[in-house]
């Protein structure tokens, strides 16, 4: 019996949309990085990009469990002194509430060039409009799942 590995030619991808209203930061992201990768699919092979397109609406509607929203996102500006830091609760406020969303499901990949880009077939949106109806996304109902998907 031989391995299955798969060819570019065996790769076929989906468009999945995905509503975050009311469901738990965590167990989005790690549903949303499996379909990223594949890993859904009988045919996972880890070196090929194997995984769908995901489209995320309602991002600014996400949940938070216990004192995560209080919890900070670091990172430096590269410049000596220039360690930055803002809460979830305010990035979730703010201009740009989908990179929460973005920054836990990047998290859930491995660090390597293949997750990168694996990353750039995930769009995120933080209203409940998309620009994506002409791929014909299937819908994946997350809180259909597992009844702990969600919080009210």
């Amino acid at each position: 019996m031989k391995t299955f590995s798969a060819t570019p030619a065996d790769i076929d991808k989906k468009w999945i949309v995905v509503d975050a209203e009311g469901v738990v930061l965590g167990r989005l992201a790690s549903i949303i990085a499996t379909r990223l990768r594949g890993k859904h699919k009988p045919s996972f092979t880890p070196h090929m990009d194997m995984g769908d397109n995901v489209i995320v609406v309602n991002a600014d509607k996400i949940q938070l469990t216990g004192k995560k929203r209080q919890e900070n996102f670091y990172w430096h500006t590269g410049h000596p002194g220039g360690i930055k830091s803002r809460t979830k609760e305010q990035i979730l406020e703010g201009a740009h509430p989908e990179r929460v969303v973005f920054q836990a499901v990047k998290r859930m990949l491995p660090g390597n060039k293949l997750a990168r880009k694996q990353m750039t077939n995930l769009r995120i949106f933080a209203g409940a409009e998309h620009g994506m109806e002409a791929q014909k996304p299937e819908v994946l109902d997350v809180k259909a799942i597992n009844k702990k998907n969600t919080r009210v």
